[in-house]
């Protein structure tokens, strides 16, 4: 019998066929609705390989039920969705996505920024909306990029990318990260600083640190409280790092300008979400590496990583 394959999205034909000549591949059929919790645990029990999205809770009682399980393989850089200490228990291999969606991150980031601080989707909706009646000294009015100061948590690659799109604008650019990244600092200016003080001196303040104990709600009403009143927060991270409590009340309040979020603590974001009622938030529906090329690319390497395994070969992007 053939090995099976559980893909929990539907995915596009032209990755899953090589898949479907020398496996079982079982597939989801919604695009956009996450798989049924009982159906993703009735799947899992059968199969050797699980091909995960964020939105699946990889955790123990999954693995327990799932004696053939060898590879979970998630469309994602992140992983906070799956329990890698189990994994690691049963021997499950689990692999990522890194790299491919640097670039495209970096631009979905660094074009959040700016629409957040040129206001770009309240002016946008006033005009498809009507409410757009003239032409004033003050209408719309945002705060400048070229030449702020930017600061980076998280200096990753994706970090790295949005710092040297910021060169082009001109920004100084500060970053706290978990070590120095020093040949970036020689190369291309760029300035490390404790976390303390990066929020009390930057204008911009963009999160791309990586979900962990550590990182969950570090920024908090302390954190913003430190900001300055013009302060724009961007999160691109995960929605987890950020007390949405605190971050709501600091814009309430104007103890900060802006915020822009790709992510939220709790995805798709209920409506009911008082973040939603604010005009200076700008939100996105987790698009950070939504291109198509890139999509497809991190595609192929989940692809490749489960076939890897299944065949008894190393994968790249191993995680556990």
């Amino acid at each position: 019998m053939k090995l099976r394959i559980f893909v929990t999205r539907k995915l596009d034909d032209s990755v899953i066929a090589p898949l479907r000549e020398k496996f079982d591949v079982r597939m989801w059929e919604s695009e956009s609705e996450s798989v049924p919790r009982d159906i993703l645990l009735k799947e899992a029990a059968e199969a050797d390989a699980l091909w995960t999205v964020l939105a699946d809770s990889v955790d123990r009682e999954l693995f327990e039920i799932a004696p053939k399980l060898k590879v979970v393989s998630n469309l994602a850089v992140g992983y906070n969705n799956i329990d890698l200490e189990v994994a690691k228990e049963r021997g499950v291999i689990v692999t990522n996505t890194p790299g491919v969606l640097t670039e495209t991150t970096a631009d979905l980031t660094f074009g959040l920024l700016l629409a957040t601080a040129r206001r770009l989707m309240e002016a946008e909706n006033d005009i498809r909306t009507g409410n757009w009646t003239s032409w004033s000294p003050m209408g719309y009015t945002g705060m400048d990029v070229g030449g702020a100061t930017l600061g980076i948590i998280g200096m990753g690659r994706i970090g790295e990318a949005v710092a040297r799109r910021a060169k082009g604008f001109d920004m100084r650019v500060l970053y706290h990260n978990r070590s120095r990244k020093m040949d970036a600092e020689v190369e291309h200016g760029f300035e490390y600083v404790e976390l303390d003080t990066l929020l009390k001196s930057v204008d911009y303040v963009v999160i791309l640190a990586p979900y962990t104990p550590e990182t969950a709600g570090l920024i908090g009403a302390r954190e913003l409280g430190m900001m300055k009143k013009t302060a724009v927060v961007i999160n691109v991270a995960r929605g987890g790092i950020v007390d949405e409590t605190a971050l709501y009340e600091a814009l309430k309040n104007g103890d900060i300008w802006a915020a822009g979020l790709d992510v939220f603590a709790t995805e798709p974001v209920p409506q009911d979400n008082p973040l939603l009622t604010l005009p200076n938030v700008t939100v996105l529906p987790h698009i950070g590496s939504a291109s198509i090329k890139t999509r497809i690319e991190m595609m192929n390497l989940n692809a490749q990583a489960i076939m890897d395994v299944l065949e008894g070969r190393e994968p790249a992007n191993r995680v556990v």
